[in-house]
C-alpha cells in the first residue's frame, strides 16, 4: 500500500505544530478516492463515469460533533470531497458521507481572483494540502489564500492568510448545500459579526465573528441567464466585504491573517452565539487545534498495539478515527435541541419549539450499516455517547408514533439497545426502550417495520410479483427484510428476558427462526417468494449473482445474502445436507467470478463476495461453524490487506464507509475480536494483525489480546489463562481484565 505524503509549507500565521502521539498515524484522506478499474470494481464502468468511493471527508472535526468543517469539491457526491477533483467550491460545516448536509459553504475570495456569483471555485493542488485529526489546510491557487481549519463540537474556526494588498471578501454559498435549501437569511450583526440561517437537512442557525471590521453583507446574483437550468439556478451567494485599512490588516506586512469564528445551532441564532462564546471565546487557533489533537489522542489511545507493519498501524488508526465521526451532536451548550415534530425540528420553514434534556441529543445512527459493528465499538470506548444516542432514539421514537427509530432499511435499533445494555451500558430507561422495540416487532403501523403484517402472518415477506427487474429498481427487499427482522426479533427477545417478559420472549424467539422460511434447499440460497393465485411460489427469474438495489435483496445479490443468522449459526448450517456442503458453498462464493453487472452500490469483489457493501460482511465467519476457521482467516487477511488502501494513491476502500461501518469492520478484525452477533455480549475470536493489543475500556479497565505464533489457523485460545470453549469470548471476561491469548500455527 502506498499512502499519501503530506507536503506543508510555511505561512505567516502557522505556529509550529508536531503531533507526537497516535494521531500521527491517522490519514484523514483515507477513503476519499474512488475506484476506476474493472479489476477493483468487479465490473466495467461506463466511460468517464465516477463510481462510489468510501465517501469520507478530510476536514476538521471532533468525535460525534455538530460541526464537520471540510472542503467541498463536488456537491451531491457523498461527503462533498472527491480526491480526484481539482476545484474547491467552499468549506462546509456539516458532512457525513450520504449525499446530504454540507451546510453553509464558505470561501475566502479576492477581487484579484475575479470571482463572480456563478464562477468562484478555486483550483488547488494536493501538494499544498494536508489533514490531521481536527485540522485541515490547503492553498487556494486562484486567490493565493492559505486556508486553515479547525473546530470544536459546535463551532468552526477558519484562518486565512492573504497576499499583501489583495482586496478580500468572504463568499458564503448561502443558497447551496447537498440538500438544495429553499430558505435562508444572512445579515450583518455588528461591526465584525454576521448571522442567519440556512435550511437543508434541518434549519441550521449561525453566528460568526471576524477578526476585522465588516464593510457590508449582501446577496449577489449572477447576471441574467436565459437558461435557468444552469448550475445554480441563479441562486444568490452571500458576500461579506472587509473594511479597508482596518487595524489588524494594516499591521500585517504580508497581507495578514483573517480569522473567522463561527458558532452553529439547530435551535436559534441566540444559541449559536452562546455556543460560540462557550467554546471559542478567548481561544487562539492553535489552542483549539491542540485541544482537538488531545481529544483525538485520548480516543485513539484506547487501543494500543505492538508489532504489525507501519501500513497496518496507519490503517488501524485511520479506520478507528472514522468510527467516531457519526452520529452527530444536536444539543447546544444550554441543553436545548430541535423539537421532534419534524426531522430537523422545522415545519414549512418554521422552527418547532426546542426542548431541553439532561443528556446530549444526537442524530439517528445509520442503523442498517453500523449496528453490525461500529455502534458496539463506539460503546466500548465512549459509553456515555452510546447511552445518549439511545436516549435520543427513545425521545424521538416516543414522539413519532411509539416505534423505535429506523434508518434506511429494516430495524436494528433493537440490536444496538440489547448489545449495549448487556455490555453494561446502563443509565437509560430500558423499559421505555423496550416498549418501542416490542411495538416495532409486533404491531404493524406507519413508522414501524415495513410489511410487518405479512411477516407476522406467515413468517416471511412476499416480493412484488413482477418481471424484467433491473438492478436499480426498488421494490420490497423481501428476503433481506425477512432475515433481518428475524435477527431483530432475537435482539428484542434478549431485552424481554432482562425485563422478565417471558411471554413475549418466547414469541420473539419463535419469530427469530423466520430466517429459515426463505431458504431454498434446491439451490442452497435464500430466495424470494411471490404470492400468485393465492399460493406461494419461488421467484422463477433467479440469478444468484445479479445484484439488486431492492428486489429480493437490499443492495446485494443471493451470494451476498448467504448465512445471515448471527443468533443461530448451527441452525443455519443444519439447513444444508452437511458441513461439507456449507464449506463448498463458501469456497464457491470466494472463488466464483461475479457476474460483472454494473451496480453503483456493489463494488470490490473477492470471487462473488462483495466487500464494498454491508450485507455480506458476516459471511466469512461461517467457515468457523464447519470447522474451517483457517479458511475464514485467509479471507479476512485478504480483505484487510487488499480491500483497504486501494487504488493508485492507496486511499480507496472497496466500497462506501457508510458512517464508519467499513472502518469498524477493519478495526475489530485487526485487533482479533469481531461482533458477529452484536446483540450478544461476546465476540468471535480472529487472528489479529498485531502481536499484542492493549485495549482500555471507558471505565479504565483494560485487557490484552496476545497473538502467539504465526499463521492463519487458530490452534487454541485461552482467556485469563483458562482454555476458551468454542470461538466466542465474553465481554464480561474482557471487562474483568482477563488476557486473551490466541495461539496460531502455519499450515
Amino acid at each position: 500500500m502506498r499512502y499519501f505524503l503530506f507536503i506543508s509549507f510555511f505561512v505567516c500565521c502557522f505556529d509550529s505544530f508536531c503531533s507526537i502521539g497516535l494521531t500521527r498515524y491517522v490519514n484523514p484522506f483515507m477513503g476519499t478516492t474512488t475506484l476506476w478499474t474493472p479489476e477493483e470494481l468487479g465490473f466495467v464502468p461506463n466511460p468517464g463515469e465516477r463510481q462510489w468511493g468510501a465517501e469520507t471527508f478530510p476536514g476538521a472535526a471532533l468525535p460525534n460533533a455538530m460541526v464537520q468543517l471540510t472542503p467541498v469539491t463536488k456537491y451531491r457526491s457523498g461527503s462533498g470531497y472527491q480526491y480526484e477533483d481539482s476545484l474547491i467550491y467552499g468549506f462546509a460545516h456539516t458532512s457525513k458521507g450520504h449525499w446530504n448536509l454540507l451546510h453553509l459553504p464558505i470561501l475566502p475570495v479576492t477581487a484579484e481572483g475575479k470571482w463572480t456569483p456563478d464562477d468562484y471555485a478555486s483550483h488547488y493542488n494536493h501538494s499544498q494540502e494536508e489533514a490531521h485529526p481536527g485540522y485541515y489546510r490547503v492553498l487556494l491557487d486562484r486567490y493565493h489564500v492559505d486556508v486553515e481549519l479547525t473546530s470544536t463540537l459546535r463551532c468552526g474556526y477558519h484562518r486565512y492568510t492573504f497576499r499583501k494588498g489583495d482586496h478580500r471578501a468572504i463568499l458564503i454559498d448561502i443558497a447551496r448545500s447537498n440538500n438544495m435549501p429553499r430558505h435562508w437569511e444572512i445579515r450583518q450583526a455588528g461591526e465584525n459579526a454576521f448571522e442567519g440561517f440556512q435550511d437543508g437537512e434541518g434549519r441550521i442557525f449561525f453566528y460568526g465573528e471576524l477578526s476585522e471590521g465588516i464593510e457590508s453583507v449582501t446577496e449577489e446574483h449572477a447576471a441574467a441567464n436565459p437558461n435557468p437550468a444552469g448550475r445554480n439556478f441563479n441562486r444568490p451567494v452571500g458576500i461579506i466585504k472587509m473594511k479597508k485599512g482596518s487595524k489588524s490588516h494594516s499591521k500585517k506586512k504580508s497581507g495578514g491573517c483573517l480569522e473567522l469564528k463561527i458558532g452553529f445551532s439547530f435551535v436559534s441564532i441566540d444559541n449559536a452565539k452562546e455556543n460560540l462564546k462557550a467554546e471559542l471565546e478567548g481561544k487562539t487557533f492553535d489552542e483549539v487545534r491542540n485541544d482537538a489533537d488531545r481529544i483525538w489522542e485520548d480516543i485513539l489511545g484506547h487501543i494500543q498495539v505492538e508489532g504489525g507493519t507501519e501500513a497496518e498501524r496507519t490503517m488501524l488508526y485511520s479506520t478507528l478515527y472514522r468510527t467516531f465521526l457519526f452520529p452527530h451532536l444536536r444539543s447546544d451548550v444550554n441543553g436545548e435541541h430541535p423539537g421532534e415534530a419534524m426531522p430537523g425540528g422545522q415545519r414549512n420553514g418554521q422552527r418547532v419549539q426546542a426542548r431541553k434534556d439532561d443528556f446530549r441529543y444526537y442524530t439517528n445512527p445509520s442503523f442498517w450499516d453500523t449496528y453490525r459493528n461500529k455502534l458496539i465499538l463506539l460503546g466500548m470506548i465512549t459509553p456515555d455517547v452510546a447511552r445518549d444516542i439511545i436516549r435520543s432514539c427513545i425521545v424521538r421514537g416516543e414522539a413519532r408514533g411509539g416505534y423505535m427509530p429506523t434508518f434506511f432499511h429494516g430495524d436494528h435499533a433493537s440490536t444496538f439497545v440489547a448489545g449495549s445494555w448487556l455490555r453494561g451500558i446502563r443509565n437509560f430507561d430500558l423499559n421505555r426502550a423496550y416498549a418501542l422495540m416490542l411495538k416495532s416487532a409486533t404491531v404493524p403501523g406507519r413508522g414501524g417495520r415495513p410489511y410487518l403484517d405479512e411477516y407476522l402472518e406467515r413468517g416471511w415477506i412476499a416480493e412484488k410479483d413482477t418481471t424484467n427487474v433491473k438492478t436499480g429498481n426498488e421494490y420490497k427487499g423481501a428476503v433481506t427484510k425477512t432475515i433481518e427482522y428475524a435477527y431483530d426479533d432475537y435482539a428484542t427477545a434478549l431485552v424481554a428476558h432482562e425485563l422478565g417478559d417471558k411471554e413475549n420472549e418466547q414469541l420473539l424467539l419463535q419469530h427469530s427462526q423466520n430466517y429459515k422460511t426463505l431458504f431454498d434447499p434446491s439451490t442452497g440460497f435464500w430466495r424470494g417468494k411471490i404470492i400468485r393465485d393465492g399460493k406461494a411460489q419461488w421467484i422463477e427469474d433467479f440469478r444468484p449473482n445479479y445484484p439488486y438495489y431492492q428486489y429480493m435483496y437490499r443492495e446485494a445479490d443471493a451470494w451476498n445474502s448467504l448465512f445471515f443468522a448471527p443468533h443461530d449459526p448451527m441452525g443455519m448450517v443444519a439447513l444444508y445436507p452437511s458441513k461439507e456442503a456449507v464449506e463448498r458453498k463458501l469456497d464457491s462464493l470466494f472463488t466464483t467470478p461475479n457476474g460483472g453487472y454494473l451496480a453503483f452500490n456493489c463494488t470490490g469483489y473477492l470471487g462473488s463476495y462483495c466487500h464494498g457493501n454491508q450485507p455480506g460482511h458476516s459471511i466469512p465467519y461461517a467457515y468457523y461453524f464447519v470447522d474451517k476457521q483457517e479458511k475464514a482467516q485467509h479471507v479476512l487477511n485478504t480483505l484487510m490487506h487488499k480491500y483497504y488502501g486501494m487504488g493508485p494513491e492507496g486511499l480507496a476502500y472497496a466500497g462506501m464507509d457508510d458512517a464508519g461501518e467499513m472502518s469498524s469492520w477493519y478495526v475489530l478484525n485487526a485487533i482479533g475480536i469481531y461482533t458477529y452477533s452484536p446483540a450478544d455480549p461476546e465476540y468471535i475470536v480472529t487472528v489479529p494483525l498485531f502481536d499484542k493489543v492493549h485495549f482500555t475500556l471507558a471505565g479504565g479497565q483494560s485487557f490484552d489480546i496476545v497473538k502467539e505464533g504465526k499463521g492463519e489457523k487458530i490452534e487454541r485460545i485461552t482467556i485469563g489463562g483458562q482454555p476458551l470453549e468454542g470461538w466466542f469470548v465474553k465481554h464480561e471476561d474482557l471487562a474483568k481484565g482477563k488476557q486473551l491469548n490466541i495461539y496460531v500455527i502455519e499450515q
